[in-house]
């Protein structure tokens, strides 16, 4: 696909401010479908007023949430393409934003290879398979130590209290074990399985698409499940501090085990970041309604960390969009140079 250097200069400076009203429209629009949204608001504004530094430590923490992913991400597409931290942050944003309408990560996908040159956007789809992966073992790894711990603390956890049978819930375990199992599997044998993958006809004549995944070190590996491991302490600490902030009272020993039984099943139920309010929402009512009653600050604090997690990261994301340069060579010519 060839285009004209002056076609490519108007979509330039088109095509970012388009995606910014589009972006802004479907946020404004998602925001008001919210189920909860009156109380969860409602509860945030109190806590906004009573607990100022534990709110600064919320927000510091929604700031470390994605420095880690950032950096995480410009190790990983290092492989195919060197950008700065800056490009990073901006393009993991962007993918946020991208992925509040459009749904099973290929918005997420979508906003970050648009940062990558013309020629690597495509490789670096490669890239976020193996991002994803090494999000899901953390996510496994810390839900299934959760739901076995929980069963040992809680032994007088009644069927009713879980609104399913004990059976279920260790098949839970089995089925979350054996996922880790063949997770790790894949993550720290990607290149083993790319070299498997390259001996089908279609992947073969493709292969240029996922070669980095080969080049993959272990301590490269190693470095990258460290990050995801400290972003997933993150978001555990901000699910503490929140329950400080609306009053739910749940032991510390036992809230940190329902937080990653919380996060372990927002992965297996199918879901998009702008529906996150009320699913986590539900979620953390059957959860954390395990140790604590406080139904009204349990949504409350739902809405907190979809808040700091999700939609303000993903508006500041729709700003670096205002920005966005899709063609970044060859302005000045006439042929165009790259494949997007």
């Amino acid at each position: 696909m060839k285009l004209n250097a002056k076609y490519k200069a108007i979509l330039n400076y088109v095509i970012g401010p388009l995606l910014f009203v589009v972006l802004s429209f479907s946020i404004y629009n998602k925001i008001k479908e919210q189920p909860h949204l009156a109380q969860s608001w409602q509860e945030i504004s109190r806590a906004f007023t009573q607990n100022k530094y534990l709110l600064l430590l919320m927000f510091l923490l929604m700031c470390a949430n994605w420095i880690l992913e950032s950096w995480k991400w410009q190790q990983l597409i290092s492989f195919v393409q060197k950008i700065s931290f800056s490009k990073a942050f901006k393009s993991v944003l962007s993918g946020l934003s991208f992925s509040l309408f459009i749904p099973n990560g290929f918005g997420e996908y979508l906003g970050r290879m648009l940062y990558m040159d013309e020629g690597n956007r495509l490789r670096s789809i490669a890239v976020s398979f193996v991002n994803g992966i090494c999000k899901l073992i953390a996510t496994l790894l810390f839900g299934f130590i959760g739901l076995i711990v929980l069963l040992n603390k809680i032994p007088v956890l009644s069927e009713a209290q879980l609104g399913l049978p004990l059976f279920w819930m260790h098949t839970l375990i089995y089925l979350t074990g054996v996922g880790l199992i063949l997770s790790l599997l894949l993550y720290f044998k990607i290149s083993l399985f790319i070299k498997w993958f390259e001996k089908i006809p279609f992947i073969y004549k493709h292969r240029k698409l996922i070669s980095s995944l080969e080049e993959f070190k272990l301590s490269m590996l190693m470095r990258v499940l460290l990050i995801s491991i400290l972003r997933y302490a993150v978001f555990v600490a901000q699910y503490i501090l929140a329950f400080y902030l609306f009053h739910i009272v749940i032991p510390i020993s036992m809230a940190i085990w329902l937080v990653t039984l919380l996060l372990l099943l927002m992965v297996i139920i199918p879901t998009i970041p702008i529906a996150e309010l009320g699913i986590r929402g539900e979620l953390g009512i059957k959860v954390f309604g395990l140790a604590s009653s406080n139904t009204l600050g349990i949504v409350g604090s739902a809405g907190f960390i979809w808040l700091i997690n999700i939609l303000i990261p993903a508006l500041v994301g729709s700003l670096f969009v205002l920005s966005l340069k899709i063609f970044k060579k060859n302005l000045q010519g006439n042929e165009f140079g790259g494949r997007i």
